[in-house]
């Protein structure tokens, strides 16, 4: 797939290209006004106030949506991230893994989890924080595969150095709750078992097909004990009844993908809570994300456009959660 770089390149050197960066562009601009005027009514940002305690939602699957990011819910778990609440699919993601383990009562010390692709992220570290004992489990650095993620900063390449954040706890502390092995999603070693959860954020929809992103969640319910809890994000297309990307770095999964797992699921005892694919209705709902994406040089400032939905080759696309126990 050509680099947001390749079609910057190409817009200045052909005039209908580089009119479509500007169109491009002023969508960019009107919809980050729209995040500072949600901020500035004290809908998110960085000034609101975040709960001190974390609230019961009878979370189940489902997608991510405006509500959820202006919800108490999600507040309090940006606040334990230390973050604050932005319209961002990938900052709901972390914060539906919490609040689907916590509604769980999971996250108490000594709990052990285990976390598949982490690359760099804060969950290790927040739940060592919290007194659980984790492995950390990403791609080994030297296969191949690695490549696209060590380029984008994405993979955790120095293993533990790269997960440990001081602002969740010392690093002494942390190198005693947490360690690092390197494991293929594909090929699961037999030594991951009897955790009490585990979970990947936006993970199994790079293994190639979409038969084997399914694979993948239904033998990683191995490494738990019984009634253990598996929580994984995912790649949506919410168009439910065209065609999917169903091969290559990033596929899409659809409903009837996701009712299919649970099917499997189930008829092997375990329990996949039902989808909730139902669109929001909030304008931040509404609105699709073109590239170049946050965090990226087009970035104004520290605001960003909304990023719950987003274009992804010609598909609407945006994150789904799903909360499996396994049987007793």
């Amino acid at each position: 797939m050509f680099s947001d770089r390749f079609w910057q390149r190409l817009a200045y050197l052909i005039p209908g290209w580089r009119q479509a960066e500007q169109v491009r562009w002023n969508t960019k601009v009107l919809a980050t006004e729209l995040a500072r005027l949600r901020f500035a009514a004290g809908f998110a940002g960085p000034d609101i106030p975040l709960p001190t305690a974390p609230l019961w939602q009878g979370l189940g699957s489902r997608v991510c949506r405006q509500a959820d990011i202006e919800h108490d819910w999600l507040r309090y778990w940006c606040g334990v991230l230390h973050c604050y609440p932005l319209y961002h699919r990938k900052l709901w993601e972390d914060c539906f893994v919490l609040q689907a383990l916590w509604e769980a009562g999971l996250l108490e010390p000594g709990r052990r989890g285990l976390g598949f692709a982490v690359g760099r992220e804060q969950l290790p570290a927040c739940f060592a924080a919290m007194g659980l004992d984790i492995t950390a489990t990403d791609l080994d650095p030297a296969d191949q595969r690695a490549r696209g993620w060590l380029a984008t900063g994405q993979h955790s390449a120095a293993a533990l150095e790269h997960l440990h954040f001081p602002h969740h706890l010392d690093r002494a502390s942390f190198d005693a709750r947490v360690n690092f092995q390197p494991v293929d999603m594909r090929r699961i070693p037999d030594g991951l078992a009897d955790y009490d959860f585990l979970w990947s954020v936006c993970a199994f929809e790079h293994l190639g097909t979409l038969e084997r992103g399914l694979e993948f969640v239904r033998r990683a319910m191995r490494c738990l004990k019984p009634g253990g809890i598996a929580v994984h994000t995912t790649e949506y297309n919410l168009a439910g009844a065209e065609r999917t990307l169903g091969r290559g770095t990033t596929v899409l999964y659809q409903r009837r993908h996701l009712e299919a797992l649970a099917a499997r699921l189930a008829a092997e005892g375990h329990e996949m809570l039902a989808l909730d694919d139902a669109g929001g209705d909030g304008l931040a709902d509404n609105f699709i994300d073109l590239p170049p994406y946050p965090y990226h040089p087009f970035t104004l400032g520290p605001l960003h456009p909304p990023h719950l939905r987003l274009a992804f080759r010609g598909r609407t696309v945006t994150s789904a959660g799903i909360i499996i126990r396994k049987r007793s």
